[in-house]
Order: structure tokens, then C-alpha cells, then sequence
């Protein structure tokens, strides 16, 4: 296997120092053939997506399939301006000059995609590697075996393998794939992972994206419009069976609206999934076994007022709500990862304070608000990757805003042209004027000092 990977990544270095990847024109017709390719295969993609944890068309083809070839169409349509040298203003001192910043590719990068949204979160840094010339090596979850596949296929017919490559396999894969020594890495997954893989990188000094996790508050305002906000909640918590790195973790309710919030989401849970949500064609399934074992240890010993229901069979859990937990419990140690929303009470701002601090930076923060004056105020206290006000998940659909963590839930961010710019190293190039030598700068210094000193303050 070693051998394989490294042989892999010399034929990779090799094409990329011939320089083909630096030209724009095969950039573009790569994302446009993989574009044409995902659409030709959306079915099929969205029936490895079913078989791999029961995900509904309707949620594959929103979260995965169309929401690749919308971005694909931006990039494709802008990648020739994003690519050319970027003019900015000179420095006097170096006059006459013209300054400008040049994208670069990195070279060779390794993706290391995960399970829960195996399709789009595997497509979408490969888009923004590609377009920025560079070449790749795609590590798929295993956990999706049927996505992983049809990625590998779909990957084989864009692009040859000494431009982009597929190798499947497991931990000893990943293992091995960190051992070489790559250009740039973009990992997706878990904070735990995002620490082995930053510690083995860190001898090669290797630049990298870590898209992480962590537990998202979502704070529902006595001003708030109760039913709205359930109703929305139950949609991006439940979404994909709440296995969303970005879904609302725990709930942070105003006391005095507390039992009107939790009938709310009550009445909105049967209104997405019906009475018995296992019977829903729109409910998926947690991905494997030992999730559903990890997830279901919260739920012992805690008070469900919804939901609760498990059948191991099916890897199915119910929409639960579990309420006023403590923040020793289970349910309240990491990111929950499933869809167990656990609700908490709060009676004053110090005391909802208390709660969030009591958690590292995350990687999303909601607020559900009609008093703008409180929305803003969360918004400057706290430092986390992205959010919503009144709303919560939709941060993550437009490709004009980066997406990305800060402190343990991540480093880096993509998503649009902070794709292209976060596999691009920007290269700073001052050309300097030869018709004119001001003397200034050069040796014998004598009493030019006081009047070097007054041109670099002013300038």
C-alpha cells in the first residue's frame, strides 16, 4: 500500500511540474466535464446515497447533487477572472513600480472526505483544488461505501489518475496516505481526527484546512416567533437524520417560553415525519452501527419528552428531545452528531453565558430573535465559525460567504472563490521601473537617516 501511495504521488508531482494544471483552459474544461458527468449520474449518485444510510432523493439531490453543480456553474463562469493577477496599489518608496498578487497552485493535495455528506463534502474542495491547478488525491469515507464507489467511478471518467486519483480503504489508508509528504491538506471530519491528522503534517509544515465540529448553541429569545423557529429547527436539526456538522447541537430557551417551544416542535416533528417518523420516506438512518451504539448511550437515564424510540435493526433513531440534561451527561460532553436535541433553560443572559462558555468556539451559532438589538449582541460576544438570525443551516448555501471554523471547530475555509483562494498561494510581485534610480536607499548613508525616516512614516 505504501508503495502504491507513493508511486501515486510521484506521478502526481511529476504532471504537475510539466505544468499543464497551470493552464486555465484545462481547468475549466475538467469542471465543465465534471459537471456534465455528475448530472448524467445524479440518479445513481442519489441511489449509493439511499443504500448508504437511507438519505431521501429530496435531501441528496438538495444537499449533495444540485448543490455541487450550482457551485460548479460559479466557479466555471468566474475562474478565469479569480485566476488572473491581481493589480493593487505601490508603494511610493519603491517608485517608479507596479505591484500585483499572483494564485498559485500548492501542487500535490490530499482531500480526506468524510461520511455524512460523502458526496458533496468529497466534490466541493476537489472543485476548488482543481481550480486552482492543482492536482489531487481523494480519500473517501469508508463509512459510505456505496457513495465512495460511485465517487471513484464518476472521478475515473473526468480525470486521469496522475491528475486526480481515488484510494479507498480505512484507517491503515489514511494512515498511510499521511505519511507522504503533500503540498496541501483538506480534511473534513471530527475534532479528535483533525488531531491526529494535524500532528502527523505538522513534520512536513504542511499547510491544510481542518473543517471540524463542535457543539452549536441555538438560542431561542423570549421575543422569538416560537412556532417559525421550531419549525425551522426540526427542518436543519433532523436534516440528513442530524448527522450535520452545522446543525443546532443543544437549544438555549427562554424560561418563560420553554413548554410553548417544546409543543412546538412536537406539532413541526409530526408535521415532517408523521406520527411514527420510522415509517417516513423522509427520515434517514444513522450510517453504521457504532453510531447508533454512541448515540444511543446519551439517551440513558435522560427525560425524552419526544421521541426516544430506537430500533437497531434499522439503525433508525427517533426526533428526541431531551430536556434540561447536565452539562456533565453524555449528550453534553462533544458534538452529538445524530438527531438528539437536547433543550436547556435559561433565566438570564449571564446564565445562558454560563452554558456557552462552558464549550469551546464552535463551529455554527443560531439566534432566533425579533429583538435586534439581543441578535446583534450574541453576534459580537461570541467567536464561532458562521451562523444564522431567525434561521438556522442556510449559511452554508451561498457561495459568496466562506465556510469554515475558528479555534478547535477548524482552520481555513471554502465554498465559492474562497475555494480557489484556499488552494492558491498568493504571490507577492513588486516590477520595478528602470528608468529611474532614486538614490536614496543606497550606501553611503551619511545624513540621509532623518529623511528616510520622515518618507517610510508617511508612506
Amino acid at each position: 500500500m505504501h508503495n502504491k501511495i507513493s508511486d501515486l504521488l510521484a506521478s502526481q508531482k511529476f504532471f504537475f511540474k510539466e505544468g499543464k494544471t497551470k493552464e486555465v483552459a484545462l481547468r475549466i474544461e475538467k469542471l465543465k466535464l465534471l459537471r456534465s458527468v455528475i448530472e448524467e449520474h445524479e440518479t445513481e449518485i442519489c441511489d449509493a446515497l439511499f443504500q448508504d444510510f437511507k438519505k431521501p432523493k429530496f435531501e441528496s439531490v438538495l444537499s449533495e447533487t444540485a448543490f455541487i453543480i450550482s457551485e460548479l456553474d460559479h466557479v466555471i463562469k468566474n475562474l478565469k477572472s479569480w485566476s488572473k493577477p491581481k493589480k493593487v496599489s505601490s508603494s511610493l518608496i519603491n517608485f517608479p513600480s507596479s505591484d500585483y498578487i499572483y494564485s498559485e497552485p500548492y501542487g500535490a493535495c490530499l482531500i480526506i472526505a468524510p461520511w455524512n455528506y460523502p458526496f458533496q463534502l468529497a466534490i466541493s474542495p476537489i472543485m476548488g483544488a482543481v481550480a486552482a491547478g492543482n492536482t489531487v488525491v481523494l480519500k473517501p469515507s469508508e463509512l459510505a461505501l456505496n457513495t465512495s464507489q460511485i465517487l471513484a467511478d464518476i472521478l475515473e471518467i473526468v480525470f486521469p489518475k496522475e491528475m486526480l486519483a481515488v484510494v479507498q480503504g480505512g484507517v491503515p489508508v489514511s494512515e498511510a496516505l499521511l505519511e507522504e509528504k503533500w503540498d496541501y491538506v483538506f480534511f473534513t471530519g471530527s475534532v479528535p481526527v483533525g488531531k491526529i491528522v494535524a500532528k502527523a503534517i505538522a513534520p512536513h509544515l504542511t499547510p491544510s484546512t481542518l473543517e471540524l465540529g463542535g457543539k452549536n448553541p441555538c438560542i431561542i429569545h423570549k421575543s422569538a416567533k416560537v412556532q417559525l423557529a421550531a419549525k425551522r429547527i426540526v427542518w436543519g436539526k433532523f436534516l440528513n437524520g442530524g448527522q450535520t456538522c452545522i446543525a443546532p447541537d443543544y437549544i438555549l430557551v427562554d424560561s418563560s417560553i420553554k413548554k410553548e417551544f417544546i409543543d412546538a416542535i412536537q406539532k413541526e416533528i409530526v408535521a415532517a415525519y408523521g406520527a411514527n417518523p420510522k415509517d417516513s420516506p423522509d427520515y434517514a438512518r444513522i450510517i453504521n452501527e457504532k453510531n447508533f451504539y454512541r448515540l444511543a448511550a446519551m439517551l440513558e437515564g435522560e427525560k425524552c419528552p419526544i421521541g426516544g424510540e430506537l430500533d437497531k435493526e434499522q439503525l433508525y433513531i427517533a426526533p428526541t428531545l431531551i430536556d434540561e440534561p447536565a452539562l456533565t451527561s453524555k449528550v453534553m460532553e462533544d458534538e452529538i452528531f445524530g438527531p438528539i436535541l437536547p433543550v436547556l433553560s435559561f433565566s438570564s443572559e449571564e446564565n445562558m453565558a454560563n452554558i456557552i462558555d462552558n464549550y469551546s468556539k464552535p463551529l455554527a451559532l443560531y439566534v432566533f430573535s425579533e429583538d435586534k438589538s439581543f441578535s446583534e449582541k450574541i453576534l459580537k460576544s461570541y467567536s464561532f465559525g458562521g451562523g444564522a438570525i431567525n434561521d438556522v443551516v442556510i449559511q452554508v448555501v451561498n457561495k459568496n460567504l466562506p465556510f469554515g471554523g475558528v479555534g478547535s471547530s477548524g482552520n481555513g475555509a471554502y465554498h465559492g472563490k474562497h475555494s480557489f483562494d484556499t488552494f492558491s498561494h498568493k504571490k507577492s510581485i513588486t516590477k520595478r521601473g528602470t528608468w529611474l534610480d532614486v538614490p536614496l536607499r543606497y550606501a553611503p548613508y551619511g545624513d540621509k537617516v532623518s529623511l528616510i525616516g520622515k518618507i517610510m512614516k508617511k508612506f
